[in-house]
């Protein structure tokens, strides 16, 4: 059927034919015969098969394996440390945004000394280039501010069968400031503290070998030397509960406390409990208070710690002035703040970044001769930073000085 339907106009045709021959008088037999020749010839006759010449072979070529490079940048990228990645020749094909932060931008294929001008670090990558090896070193930067890293360089390799070798060169910097830092102080407060033990210790045993000796019948030399010991004795004693009231504020800084203190009754209560110290060196203190309450979240025990601590200073370092002025301000969308304000000589401004440092005195034989250990103001930022409040001090020669803690 499907032969029929394709050869049907020749089929058609013959019969066509056919019929114009019977019209025209030809015998019918004749006719038929050669109708039957053409329809089987029509049905039965296979077209030639032409074969086409295969066409040749298309060589495809095996396409090149992309770069690592931009999955090795996108993973340097999600780093909080500051890295760069460079190649063979040191130029600098990726850096993260720490490193663009820590050391600025640099242009992509610009040489890493163009950047880098730290002899330690330009010839630690040369070697890492030429040894393919890791290596190490410390390294300081002076500007905008004093940063310590220690900087690694290390090479990492990408070697497939079917492509190409890599190999790229990563410049790591890991910030150890801090770290500095916090040795620097504990080897500083160390010192100090030996220092501070060691001269009322010194003072303590000179004074027992001479009561021991040539004082050993000598009562009145006795009771003067008892009583030098027992004030050596009393100033140890006050350092080690100083040291020991650090270490434990720095244990809990990261909580802060959540209770609720009126300030205006504890205010008063400090200015009480100080009023035989402040007659002793004669400078009234002076409360200026607010009507009803002030209440702030902190520790009770702290607060009082705190304001203690700055009152008694103002009137045994402001002494001169004879006033010391405490004002308590909480003014409508402002911060709750007390200031204690002294007339006396006023501290040089050098000395004032300073002042909150352990051991740190502006005068060491005026602080020793008050019977103070160095650690008060210390103690007063570790207990203000842990009720997230500040202090900010202000001070003039020959007027006075104004320390402010602001909630």
């Amino acid at each position: 059927m499907a032969r029929i339907r394709r050869e049907r106009p020749v089929l058609l045709a013959a019969i066509l034919s056919a019929l114009a021959a019977l019209a025209a008088g030809m015998n019918k037999w004749v006719v038929l015969v050669l109708l039957l020749v053409m329809i089987l010839t029509a049905l039965f006759n296979e077209a030639p098969v032409i074969e086409a010449e295969p066409a040749p072979p298309v060589e495809i070529k095996p396409e090149a394996p992309p770069s690592r490079l931009p999955e090795v940048s996108a993973t340097l990228s999600g780093l909080d440390f500051p890295v760069m990645l460079l190649s063979d020749d040191a130029s600098v094909l990726f850096q993260n945004r720490a490193a663009e932060k820590a050391f600025g931008e640099v242009a992509l294929g610009a040489h890493i000394s163009a950047r880098m001008r730290s002899p330690g670090v330009l010839d630690m990558v040369r070697e890492t280039i030429a040894t393919n090896a890791p290596n190490q070193i410390e390294h300081s930067e002076r500007l905008p501010s004093e940063r310590v890293y220690i900087v690694r360089s290390a090479p990492i390799e990408f070697a497939a069968d079917d492509g190409p070798h890599e190999r790229y060169f990563i410049l790591s910097f890991r910030d150890i400031s801090e770290v500095r830092r916090i040795d620097r102080m504990r080897s500083d407060f160390v010192a100090n503290a030996s220092h501070e033990l060691r001269t009322p210790l010194a003072s303590l045993r000179g004074f027992i070998e001479t009561i021991q000796g040539p004082a050993k019948n000598d009562l009145k030399a006795q009771a003067r030397f008892l009583n030098i010991m027992l004030d050596q004795a009393t100033r140890m004693s006050r350092l080690v509960d100083d040291l020991l009231s650090l270490s434990r504020l720095e244990l809990k800084s990261h909580i802060a406390p959540d209770e609720k203190i009126d300030l205006v009754p504890l205010l008063g209560h400090v200015r009480d409990a100080l009023v035989p110290l402040a007659r002793d060196v004669g400078v009234d203190i002076n409360l200026h208070l607010p009507d009803g309450k002030v209440e702030v979240l902190g520790d009770r025990d702290e607060l009082v710690q705190v304001f203690e601590n700055l009152m008694e200073n103002a009137c045994k370092y402001g002494q001169e002035g004879e006033i010391v002025d405490v004002w308590l301000k909480n003014g409508t969308g402002q911060p709750v703040e007390v200031s204690i304000v002294d007339k006396g000589p006023g501290i040089p401004a050098e000395h004032v970044p300073r002042l909150t440092e352990r051991f740190y005195r502006v005068s060491i034989e005026d602080s020793r001769s008050k019977k103070g250990t160095g650690l008060g103001l210390a103690i007063v930022k570790h207990i203000l930073t842990r009720h997230r409040a500040r202090l900010i001090v202000k001070s003039e020669v020959g007027k006075g000085t104004d320390f402010t803690v602001r909630f």
